[in-house]
């Protein structure tokens, strides 16, 4: 039987009692409905993971005995970043779940010319929070025990002042001569770049070449902003990492 897993702020310990986050023990109490005793895996999104039991339940809060480490990992030897272009709430939401499923390992908002999206200081760090969560939520589904960084929005002009190149940059371009599958190349890191509803404009794409991105396209169709997320990450990832 597959066991429950919830994230667990670290750092956990052998022996010791936690408290459960207030979503972790609102999904142990309210949703599964589990009693004391009854077993699952905690994690703290560091890469300890760790077989657990629920100690008590008393109103909202969950305390759990954490057991053995469970060793072991889920995570790829190719690190992606996705720097991904800020999309309506749904459209976001599900290109960075599906993102973390295929193993990113850092997720990087940015506001582009065409994105619909316009956030301030305040909203930012309430939207930065959101897709955290969404990133938690999607590492307890599929095995993940290190959740990825999600840095705070920030304008594409700002991403390519501050950002260091490492490793291979790649822009998703409809237009672009090379095709993704067609790399030859075998990299540790890759950035990806990936457009807003309506892509990246002439001069985005431009500025993105002169930060050090290859153009890349995706076949002959033009693809929605979260399909194209979830179908390079899967080429990448079937090319130089673990997807098999």
């Amino acid at each position: 039987m597959r066991l429950t897993r919830i994230h667990t702020p670290g750092p956990l310990h052998t022996g010791e009692q936690t408290a459960l986050s207030a979503a972790g023990a609102y999904h142990v109490a309210r949703v599964l409905r589990l009693r004391a005793g009854a077993p699952l895996i905690v994690f703290d999104g560091n890469g300890g993971e760790f077989r657990a039991e629920v100690f008590a339940i008393e109103g909202n809060d969950v305390s759990v005995s954490v057991g053995e480490h469970v060793h072991g990992t889920a995570e790829s030897p190719l690190k992606i970043t996705l720097t991904q272009g800020i999309s309506r709430s749904e459209r976001m939401d599900w290109a960075l779940q599906k993102a973390t499923e295929l193993g990113v390992k850092t997720i990087v908002p940015v506001l582009t010319a065409r994105s619909v999206v316009r956030l301030d200081e305040k909203q930012s760090a309430k939207k930065q929070e959101h897709w955290r969560n969404i990133v938690i939520g999607a590492c307890e589904q599929c095995g993940r025990n290190r959740v990825p960084d999600v840095l705070a929005p920030l304008t594409l002009r700002n991403h390519f002042a501050k950002s260091v190149k490492e490793g291979l940059r790649l822009v998703l371009s409809p237009n672009a001569p090379a095709s993704l599958a067609g790399l030859t190349s075998m990299p540790s890191k890759v950035e990806l770049l990936i457009g807003p509803e309506g892509g990246l404009d002439d001069d985005e794409l431009l500025q993105a070449e002169t930060a050090g991105y290859m153009p890349v396209r995706l076949g002959p169709r033009v693809l929605r902003t979260e399909t194209a997320a979830v179908t390079a990450l899967s080429v990448l990832q079937a090319m130089w990492g673990d997807l098999v």
